[in-house]
């Protein structure tokens, strides 16, 4: 069932295609459910300079603390999504599923991945967020 919610997770991350986006991938689709992992790719070309300049290590905080915040920030970004608010820069709907442990790794990047939307490219996602990459 798991397997199942990915593809089509997958599928939806896709099928946004814009310069500033993120997709996420089955490394090894050949693993059982049990252990299956997941990549965070971002299409921007600036990200992954920003990411590797700005960013804490990914043990600063905890999976949980991530979880959280990018819980909020999906929920922020799929309302301005959907609302038309920056609906050129924010083209994709993400389908973060909070049930679903993506590990440290990839909640870490993708919380930066927010932290670069809203520092870098200077678009509100969450008024009083967190300060985690702000310089």
């Amino acid at each position: 069932m798991r397997f199942i919610f990915f593809i089509l997770f997958l599928v939806l991350i896709i099928a946004c295609t814009s310069n500033k986006e993120l997709s996420v991938q089955d490394i090894d689709p050949e693993v059982d459910n049990d252990s299956i992992s997941y990549e965070l790719i971002v299409l921007d070309p600036g990200f992954e300079t920003w990411f590797i300049t700005h960013r804490k290590p990914s043990w600063f905080y905890s999976q949980g603390y991530y979880e959280n915040w990018n819980q909020k920030y999906v929920s922020a970004w799929n309302y301005n999504h959907l609302g038309y608010r920056h609906k050129q820069l924010m083209s994709c709907y993400i389908d973060y599923d909070p049930q679903i442990d993506y590990g440290v790794d990839l909640n870490h990047k993708l919380f930066y991945y927010f932290q670069y939307v809203e520092n870098e490219l200077n678009i509100p996602i969450i008024h009083g967020g967190p300060r985690a990459a702000r310089y």
